[in-house]
């Protein structure tokens, strides 16, 4: 008699399917959100839309065009990080690398949200603490 039924292993593969689809998908968005960032901070910088998401003056805005492009760029390497993660062709590669950018990104959103604006953990560090969980889940 077999240990496991071959119906609860199918499930079971299913399941396990599943939540890796979830974990990627999560890593996905987080990597959107990094490319929104990234075009927030080095493109929409000083127009309205960026003005009123950063909460900043158009004075504000143009004395700290640099350092939010150079934010902007962090974000991107960020984005190529997670993107790398999930295109990689070694499973067990790629959840090195998905684990080590996402840790990254929470890193970086606590420090932003002790620095700057708690709304940062909420925006960047949350989404990629949920896909890592998904990830170490799946």
């Amino acid at each position: 008699m077999p240990d496991v039924l071959p119906s609860t292993r199918k499930l079971t593969l299913l399941g396990e399917l599943n939540l890796n689809l979830i974990a990627n998908v999560l890593v996905a968005l987080v990597a959107a959100l990094h490319v929104l960032f990234l075009v927030l901070e080095m493109v929409l910088w000083e127009k309205p839309i960026g003005l009123k998401i950063f909460r900043n003056s158009p004075e504000k805005a143009a004395i700290t065009k640099v350092m939010a492009a150079n934010q902007g760029l962090y974000n991107g390497f960020l984005v190529a990080g997670l993107v790398w993660g999930l295109f990689h062709g070694n499973p067990a590669f790629a959840f090195q690398i998905k684990v080590f950018f996402l840790l990254c990104v929470i890193v970086a959103g606590a420090y932003g949200a002790a620095t700057v604006s708690v709304r940062i953990l909420i925006v960047q560090a949350l989404p990629a603490a949920l896909a890592l969980a998904a990830l170490l889940l799946a």
